[in-house]
C-alpha cells in the first residue's frame, strides 16, 4: 500500500492481508454483501458488491486460510419488540402485527441467495450458517478446512450487531484466529463486526479498504495541483462537514445541485421554489467569504434549468441565477455553468467528487452531471467519485472505467472527506 501521511488526527497506514500470515488460519472476514434485491423474487438484481469482495476472498484461500465471511443486509428488526415498534410508526394497528409477520420480513433479508452466488463466482462451495454466532455457525466454522469458505447468516438478525455489544464481539471472534475488514461502506459505523471484533483478534485490511485508504489518503495528504473538489448534492447540511474540512486544503470548489441554490440565496439571489435551507443562508455566506481569504476559488453556477413542477416530464427552460422565476424551481446547472465547471476541472491534477450536479435520475435535468462526468474523466488528473448518488450516476452515465477511483462507500467516504476519524479503520493494526 502507498505510504502515506497522516491524514488529521488519524493514521491511515494500515497492515494488510499482505502483511500478515494467513496460512493455516480461521480469518473472519467483513464483507459488504448489502445487495440490492428484487422485492417480489428476492433475486439479486445488482453483485457487484459481492464481485467486490473476490480479490480478498481469492487471495485468502489461495494462500491456506479458511475463510468466515459475514456481512449485514439492509435493515431488519433485531427483535420482535423493534419490528412492531417500526410497523406502528408505519401507520399499522399494533394488535394486528404477529410474530409470523416479523419472521417473514426476516427471511426477505437473509444472505442466503448472497451465498449462492458468492459460489458461483469462486467457483467453489461456500457453506452457509444458519446463524451468525450461534450453534449451527460455531459448528460449521469449527469444521472448516483451509481453502475453505463460509458465510454467516445476517449479522444485523442480532441485536448487538448495531450496538457493538461486547459478548456478540466476542462470539464472532471467537470462531476465528485473525479478523479482515473490507467493508469501506461500513467503516465509518462502530458495530460489533466493524469495529468491536478487533478488540479480540488481529485485525488487518483487505485489498478493497486498502485500496481506498491508499487512494483517498493520498488525495488529501498529498494531492497533486490543482486540486479541484466538486461537490453537489441536495442539501448544504450534508457537506458542511466537507465544506469546512476542505477549504484548507483544496485549491477550487465547485458547487452545484440542490445544495447550490443556498448559496445562491446567500449572494442576494432570489431562488423561487428551488430546494433551499433558509437556516444554512448565513453559513453559505461565511464559506464564500473564508475561500476567498484563503485564496480558494470558489465557483457556484452562473445559470440553471428550472421547471414549474418536480418531474421528469416538466417543462422547462434555462435563466441566469439572477432571473430563476417565481414559483419555478431550478433542477440542474445550465450550459454556461458547465463551460465554467469543465474549464476549471481540465486543469486539474486531482479531482475529488461528492453529489449529482442535478436531479440526474430525470433525463432532462442529468446533462450538467453528465457534462461534469465528461469533464472529470477527459481531465487526465487523479479522479475520485465518492459513493452513493455521485458514484451511481458516473456509472450509469457510462464514465466508471475512466475515473481513477469509485469509492465503495457513501457515507464512509463522506466522512472521510470531512476528517473525521473512521472506527472501522481506526481499530485496524498500523505498519
Amino acid at each position: 500500500m502507498h505510504r502515506i501521511k497522516e491524514f488529521g488526527f488519524m493514521n491511515y497506514n494500515k497492515k494488510s492481508v499482505r502483511d500478515i500470515d494467513v496460512r493455516g488460519k480461521r480469518i473472519l472476514v467483513r464483507c459488504d454483501f448489502n445487495v440490492p434485491q428484487d422485492k417480489a423474487t428476492g433475486a439479486i438484481t445488482d453483485d457487484k458488491r459481492i464481485r467486490a469482495a473476490i480479490p480478498t476472498l481469492q487471495y485468502l484461500l489461495d494462500n491456506g486460510a479458511a475463510v468466515i465471511a459475514c456481512s449485514h443486509l439492509g435493515k431488519p428488526a433485531a427483535t420482535f419488540e423493534s419490528y412492531v415498534k417500526k410497523q406502528v410508526e408505519k401507520g399499522k394497528n399494533e394488535a394486528d402485527i404477529t410474530r409470523a409477520d416479523w419472521e417473514k420480513s426476516l427471511k426477505k433479508l437473509t444472505l442466503a441467495p448472497v451465498a449462492e452466488r458468492l459460489s458461483e463466482l469462486l467457483g467453489k462451495p461456500v457453506v452457509f450458517a444458519k446463524d451468525a454466532v450461534g450453534e449451527d455457525a460455531k459448528a460449521k466454522a469449527a469444521a472448516l478446512k483451509p481453502g475453505e469458505i463460509m458465510l454467516l447468516e445476517n449479522l444485523r438478525f442480532n441485536k448487538g450487531e448495531e450496538k457493538n455489544n461486547p459478548e456478540f464481539a466476542k462470539a464472532l471472534a471467537d470462531m476465528a484466529e485473525l479478523y479482515v475488514s473490507d467493508a469501506f461502506g461500513t467503516v465509518h459505523r462502530a458495530h460489533a463486526s466493524t469495529a468491536g471484533v478487533a478488540a479480540y483478534l488481529p485485525a488487518v485490511c483487505g485489498f478493497l479498504i486498502e485500496k481506498e485508504i491508499s487512494v483517498m489518503g493520498k488525495a488529501l495528504a498529498d494531492p497533486a495541483r490543482p486540486f479541484v473538489a466538486i461537490l453537489g448534492g441536495a442539501k448544504v447540511s450534508d457537506k458542511i462537514a466537507v465544506i469546512e474540512n476542505l477549504l484548507t486544503k483544496v485549491d477550487k470548489i465547485i458547487v452545484g445541485g440542490g445544495m447550490a441554490y443556498t448559496f445562491i440565496k446567500a449572494m442576494g439571489y432570489e431562488v423561487g421554489s428551488s430546494l433551499l435551507e433558509a437556516d444554512k443562508v448565513d453559513f453559505a455566506k461565511d464559506m464564500i467569504a473564508r475561500a476567498k481569504a484563503n485564496g480558494v476559488e470558489f465557483l457556484l453556477p452562473v445559470d440553471t434549468l428550472v421547471a414549474e413542477k418536480f418531474a421528469a416530464d416538466a417543462p422547462f427552460k434555462t435563466v441566469g441565477i439572477d432571473a430563476i422565476p417565481e414559483g419555478w424551481m431550478g433542477l440542474d446547472i445550465g450550459e454556461k455553468t458547465v463551460e465554467l465547471y469543465a474549464k476549471a476541472i481540465a486543469g486539474a491534477g486531482t479531482v475529488v467528487w461528492n453529489g449529482p450536479m442535478g436531479v440526474f435520475e430525470f433525463e432532462a435535468f442529468a446533462g450538467g452531471t453528465r457534462a461534469v462526468a465528461k469533464a472529470v474523466a477527459e481531465s487526465g488528473a487523479v479522479s475520485i467519485v465518492g459513493g452513493g448518488d455521485s458514484a451511481a450516476a458516473v456509472e450509469q452515465l457510462g464514465f466508471a472505467d475512466k475515473i481513477t477511483h469509485i469509492s465503495t462507500g457513501g457515507g464512509a467516504s463522506l466522512e472521510f472527506l470531512e476528517g473525521k476519524e473512521l472506527p472501522g479503520i481506526a481499530c485496524l493494526q498500523d505498519k
